[in-house]
């Protein structure tokens, strides 16, 4: 949390709006332009998971003040407007993401799976390692066949891939299970349809993309020789590119069909660095604020917007040939009500 109070922030599921968790409540803006839509006041909000534009959210309570228990997700109507359902857990909520008919709880050690909207009825327990940041995601879109989530499994660097779209089978189906790091699994981000997957570990400096069908390697992209935290990995609408956002300031962009467009080491000359010639390095990249947390996502798929947790909002163009424009910069949160709690 920073000094204007904001807590998270959180891009629905088609990256058309997003959540700003603050001491204060939740407040709903529109990426383009970025405008805010909606405010709730329900006291301090560490969580906010929206089902695209719809009129249903989803909140954990959190911050210093928050009013209510941090082991339930709570559903809020905003049409009604009050809360209409919740989840309670018997240990702290890490995480919530939901699809039109699914919510998915992470807690320390497990992920849980609710059918939704009504009844919501526990459908799955998935066990996990120690998972503190609550990392697990689900594919949002409906018209695909599979209903993919994915999350770390038991093993340092392992992470689990389960297709919850059939509720006969859990009793009898495992997820599959990738050794996709040597260090623990720091962030993960899912295309549409769920068919590729990107994964990074604490590490910070790799990114791997992974073939959900086939359960395969398919790039391997460096984000930097440095050790970095990431905050955020997203796909562009038709995974054509990827960015990704990270402590050190910088939000990079890598082509993911045209992986020719993406930059190689100086070093590929030179064989004793051949884990720095394997790797792709980004074919773009902007600058935001350093050390101040930040989710990333494609406005279109030529521009990538940035939204901070110190209230700035960043939006560039890029070409194929790795220039960067920006188009816009705006502060979507001032310092107001939220500092005077």
């Amino acid at each position: 949390m920073n000094k204007k109070g904001i807590i998270s922030l959180r891009f629905n599921q088609d990256r058309t709006c997003f959540a700003c968790c603050t001491e204060t409540g939740v407040r709903i803006y529109t990426v383009n332009p970025v405008t805010e839509k909606e405010r709730f006041d329900f006291g301090g909000i560490s969580q906010c998971e929206m089902i695209f534009q719809s009129n249903l959210i989803a909140v954990v309570a959190g911050g210093r003040y928050p009013k209510y228990s941090h082991n339930t997700v709570y559903i809020y109507d905003a049409i009604k407007p009050k809360f209409v359902m919740e989840i309670n857990c018997s240990s702290a909520v890490k995480a919530v993401r939901m699809r039109r008919n699914r919510v998915i709880v992470a807690t320390i050690n497990q992920i849980d799976v609710f059918s939704f909207p009504a009844p919501i009825q526990h459908i799955i327990t998935l066990e996990t390692r120690p998972n503190p940041m609550g990392i697990c995601e689900v594919s949002p879109s409906d018209i695909a066949e599979k209903q993919i989530v994915v999350y770390p499994g038991n093993k340092i660097g392992s992470i689990n891939i389960m297709d919850i779209s059939n509720t006969d089978i859990y009793s009898s189906t495992a997820p599959v299970i990738l050794n996709a790091h040597q260090g623990e699994i720091s962030c993960l981000a899912l295309n549409q349809q769920g068919t590729l997957l990107a994964s990074a570990s604490t590490k910070g400096t790799l990114i791997r993309i992974w073939d959900t069908i086939r359960k395969t390697k398919i790039a391997e992209l460096r984000r930097g020789s440095d050790p970095a935290t990431l905050y955020c990995i997203n796909f562009s609408p038709n995974s054509e590119f990827l960015c990704c956002s990270s402590d050190k300031g910088t939000v990079h962009i890598f082509a993911l069909k045209d992986t020719d467009l993406n930059r190689k080491s100086s070093l590929s000359t030179l064989s004793f660095f051949s884990s720095y010639v394997e790797s792709q390095w980004a074919l773009a990249n902007f600058t935001v604020p350093p050390e101040m947390p930040c989710i990333c996502a494609f406005l279109s798929q030529d521009v990538v917007i940035a939204v901070c947790l110190d209230g700035s909002y960043h939006q560039y163009s890029f070409t194929k040939d790795g220039t960067c424009r920006r188009r816009t910069y705006s502060i979507y949160l001032h310092d107001c009500e939220d500092e005077d709690i």
